[in-house]
């Protein structure tokens, strides 16, 4: 049983390739005409960003409302109420003050005799700290 010849594969006309690439250069030069020439130079175009002036961001007002703390938190940050933000900051202040971050694993705070009233528990990481401030505010 003998099978028919394969034909064979069809190329690529090369001429199609080369005019392909050959018309890209003649659209940069119909693009690069139309731009206007003045004393030898050509103008730029006009930056879009210019004609719109940016937007400043507002910050939300809700992380600026003065929140009441529980007597556990504000024997570690003061007595006075205070945003979130500026609690968060300041428990830093004391965590670094006193030296409470784990060596091994700096995510880790481990909790003195104040924090450990205010978290709960004996170490916590830092991204749960702010879960936790939250059972102490108002």
């Amino acid at each position: 049983m003998a099978t028919a010849p394969k034909a064979p594969a069809k190329k690529a006309a090369p001429e199609k390739i080369v005019a392909a690439k050959k018309a890209a250069p003649a659209k940069q030069a119909a693009a690069t005409a139309a731009a206007p020439v003045q004393d030898g130079v050509k103008a730029k175009p006009a930056a879009k960003s210019a004609a719109v002036p940016a937007k400043k961001r507002t910050p939300n007002p809700a992380f600026m409302k003065a929140l009441t703390l529980s007597p556990e938190l504000s024997a570690v940050v003061g007595d006075k109420p205070l945003p979130r933000t500026e609690i968060v900051s300041k428990l830093w202040v004391y965590i670094k003050a006193h030296s409470l971050q784990d060596e091994a694993n700096k995510r880790m705070i481990n909790a003195d005799k104040k924090l450990l009233a205010v978290f709960g528990k004996p170490q916590v990481s830092m991204f749960e700290m702010a879960g936790l401030i939250g059972k102490h505010v108002k």
